[in-house]
């Protein structure tokens, strides 16, 4: 059996002693948001590329939960901004989710107040991280073939008898899950999320304090069966089946074939080069 573990949301520290080995931080593979060129200008750096979210924070929505918090507080409508309600709104969930503490700030919201705040982080995540443009998902392309070459090892030893490392772990952040989900295509809705269709989302599988909650984690399993290999994903422990396979312990051919043209392509390089001006003759 291989394994395949992407972690979320955590920091590991490494402390050597003087005598100790030396080591280098490589973080191109974990971290390839910041060396996509095209997506650092394009979406990091770009005011436009979050249109859809900045439209949401001037939507009815979002002024019906201001207004609310402005009267349980007391104060002038225009003293209650989008960001404040939004600074209330994760004071409430961290303490709730790192202290289990139902605190003053979770009374000024009730669950309409938070499935409204929910969506826009949801927009956010979508246009930077997931769906919105498609530069988001290439640029995890580094990653995805790691992935696969890793894979496609532990199977060759597999069929050979000897697997040399058993398990494979690697740690990153939700950004960098979010585009590798995005590109194998899970939790994609047939409806893009914009600024102006959240009644319409409320069935919307792209959430993502369910894909990349606190310690979010990307498991692939190989399995060596009597029929050959199965390849089984599992995200936050629970198991998943793969875009358009109904079978949750696929065969391994099965899912090299559905990501083929991924596999042949999906070259780094070549999605994150920036596009150079027609110069002038």
């Amino acid at each position: 059996m291989a394994s395949l573990w992407r972690r979320a949301e955590m920091t590991i520290g490494i402390w050597l002693s003087e005598v100790g080995p030396s080591h280098k931080i490589n973080d191109e593979l974990m971290r390839f948001f910041d060396q996509c060129q095209k997506f650092v200008e394009d979406v990091e750096n770009n005011q436009t590329a979050l249109e859809e979210v900045h439209l949401f924070k001037a939507s009815a929505e979002m002024k019906r939960v201001q207004m609310k918090m402005a009267d349980q507080l007391q104060v002038p409508y225009n003293r209650i901004t989008p960001d404040l309600v939004e600074a209330a709104f994760f004071l409430c969930s961290y303490e709730f989710a790192i202290k289990s503490l139902n605190s003053a700030w979770c009374n000024l919201f009730d669950e309409t107040d938070a499935q409204v705040l929910e969506y826009k982080n949801d927009l956010k995540q979508y246009w930077k991280r997931g769906y919105g443009h498609d530069i988001n998902r290439k640029s995890s392309c580094n990653l995805f073939h790691d992935l696969f070459n890793r894979l496609d090892q532990a199977a060759r030893e597999i069929r050979f008898g000897h697997v040399s490392e058993a398990v494979s772990i690697q740690v990153g952040h939700a950004e960098t899950l979010l585009p590798l989900l995005a590109l194998m295509g899970f939790f994609r809705d047939e409806t893009a999320l914009t600024a102006d269709n959240f009644d319409v989302q409320n069935g919307r599988t792209f959430r993502t304090s369910r894909i990349v909650p606190y310690a979010a984690n990307l498991l692939f399993v190989l399995y060596d069966c009597s029929e050959g290999l199965r390849l089984q994903f599992l995200l936050n422990e629970t198991p998943q089946n793969f875009p358009d396979i109904m079978h949750q312990a696929p065969l391994y051919d099965t899912v090299r074939e559905t990501y083929r043209e991924l596999l042949q392509g999906c070259n780094f390089e070549k999605e994150c080069e920036l596009s150079r001006p027609n110069s002038e003759l």
